[in-house]
């Protein structure tokens, strides 16, 4: 069975849909990241829903459509909690090119605590200590 490419197709930005962090400190980052999508294909595209694997990722879209030719984008705001991340953002669209108008989108990276400076070497370098 052939099926006629007529109609929305979404195409991501980002190399695999995915969005590298790196290492980062929740005090120097905001946790914000935008996905760019265009619209390929030669109807309007609507984003139906956006939804994180965890409520630790919010994301937040348009829903007016992207017409044939234009950009649109997903912004994603990761909470920033010490660790790895590792989390998949679902796309439910009307877009004819992706199984079932969904697509998954990933951030990945570290959050790492930032280094507290040692108050006691501080105090050893002191001049009454000399």
């Amino acid at each position: 069975m052939v099926f006629a490419q007529d109609g929305p197709k979404i195409e991501f930005k980002d190399k695999d849909n995915t969005i590298d962090y790196g290492k980062v400190t929740k005090e120097e980052d905001s946790g914000l990241r935008v996905f760019e999508f265009t619209n390929t294909g030669n109807q309007p595209l609507l984003i139906k829903d956006v939804k994180s694997s965890c409520g630790c990722t919010v994301p937040s879209f348009s829903k007016d459509p992207i017409m044939p030719g234009k950009t649109g984008k997903i912004e994603v705001k990761y909470n920033m909690n010490p660790g790895p991340i590792r989390k998949t953002i679902t796309v439910e669209s009307n877009a004819v090119n992706v199984d079932e108008g969904r697509i998954a989108l990933k951030i990945k990276g570290e959050v790492i605590i930032k280094p507290v400076e040692n108050l006691l070497e501080k105090k050893t370098k002191s001049p009454l200590m000399q």
